[in-house]
């Protein structure tokens, strides 16, 4: 039996390839959403991988350090050492700050925390160049991306830094770049005022800030402890918000990103509703072109059936070329997105399911239209 379908396509290659390039591009935009989504969620966990702590504690009544402002004395870090379960401890800051780098000034969260404590906020698997901070002052880990080499120095506050590591993949919940700095210059970054602030100050009346505060205290907990019972002790005896390690994700996964990734989710969808309408319009105005064939064809006796199935080829070639043509689309172009864009094989698979039943359905109109074509027109002209 002759295929209509191969015949068909054979006839206008070209257009039928061009048109599903284009329905591709289209379905590639679809996946490096999926991807961005991706990307936030595990750019919001390098943090947390990184430092590999039980529990963060953070001012009452906050959701911090990430998702609120929260300012804790820096000594709480000593009286939780004596806290049974309690292992280590490190205080540590997080703050937004504009540098200026090689290009053009970038904004970047710095991390400060103490070099010579029980924690060392960069991990050893993410620096691929240079070393870690050893000192208390002017010294900056920096992230491969801000265009900064070893030995490099940049001005942060009234100091200057010199640039001694360079780290791979460490970006905030955000997506912003990290830079770790040691935690007595963050403090003075964050919490000292600047000498015309403090004379306002005097003059007013007012007493200067504190710089020995915190946004944060980290801990990891002692094996055979049960982290949400040291937890529970914190707050019931520091009365301070505590969170353990799920929680503190579970707040940087909904409470920072949910309506970003509820956004991108509506944004997907319209993208693939749209494609579906573009291929049944693609289908219809192919199925008009052929209307007088179609009509030969009846008038000669072929089944609507062979006819209809035509066109569901038709469409389901249709789809299938676009998902591939967007699946290379989306990986030639994803690294040049300024954030991480992660694509995953089931993103991928989920995708193809909805354009194959998407196709199936675009291919009804086109099926309509066959079954009232009238081959009397097939004389008519």
């Amino acid at each position: 039996m002759i295929n209509l379908a191969k015949k068909d396509i054979a006839h206008t290659l070209g257009k039928f390839i061009v048109t599903a390039m284009g329905v591709g591009m289209l379905l590639g935009i679809v996946l490096i959403m999926m991807g961005v989504y991706r990307g936030m969620l595990v750019d919001a966990e390098v943090l947390l991988k990184d430092l590999s702590v039980d529990i963060w504690v953070v001012q009452e009544d906050t959701l911090g350090p990430f998702a609120d402002a929260s300012r804790i004395h820096e000594d709480l870090k000593n009286t939780l050492r004596a806290i049974d379960g309690i292992d280590k401890t490190a205080a540590l800051t997080f703050q937004n700050i504009q540098i200026p780098s090689p290009t053009k000034p970038i904004r970047v969260v710095a991390v400060g925390f103490d070099p010579y404590g029980d924690v060392d906020a960069i991990s050893k698997d993410r620096l691929v160049e240079g070393r870690t901070i050893t000192r208390s002052h002017y010294e900056v880990v920096v992230s491969d991306n801000l265009g900064f080499e070893l030995g490099d120095t940049m001005n942060l506050g009234r100091n200057i830094y010199k640039v001694v590591g360079i780290t791979h993949g460490t970006v905030s919940s955000g997506g912003d770049p990290l830079i770790y700095i040691s935690l007595k210059d963050a403090q003075e970054l964050q919490f000292l005022y600047s000498n015309a602030r403090i004379r306002n100050d005097r003059e007013r009346g007012l007493k200067g800030g504190d710089s020995h505060m915190v946004n944060t205290i980290v801990a990891t907990i002692k094996p055979g402890y049960s982290v949400d019972s040291v937890a529970q002790s914190i707050r019931r005896w520091k009365h301070k918000n505590v969170y353990t390690g799920a929680e503190q994700k579970d707040i940087l996964t909904k409470n920072l990103i949910e309506r970003a990734s509820k956004q991108i989710g509506l944004f997907t969808a319209i993208l693939v509703i749209v494609s579906t309408i573009i291929i049944a319009l693609i289908i219809y105005t192919m199925t008009l072109e052929k209307m007088k064939e179609i009509s030969i064809m009846k008038l000669i006796g072929i089944p609507n059936s062979l006819i209809i199935k035509m066109i569901v080829q038709e469409t389901l070639l249709l789809g299938f070329l676009a998902f591939i043509f967007g699946n290379a689309f989306s990986h030639l172009i994803y690294s040049k997105f300024p954030k991480r864009v992660v694509l995953e094989v089931p993103d991928a698979w989920m995708l193809f399911i909805v354009v194959i039943i998407a196709s199936i359905f675009s291919s009804f109109v086109g099926v309509k239209k066959v079954i009232s074509a009238d081959p009397a027109a097939a004389i008519g002209g």
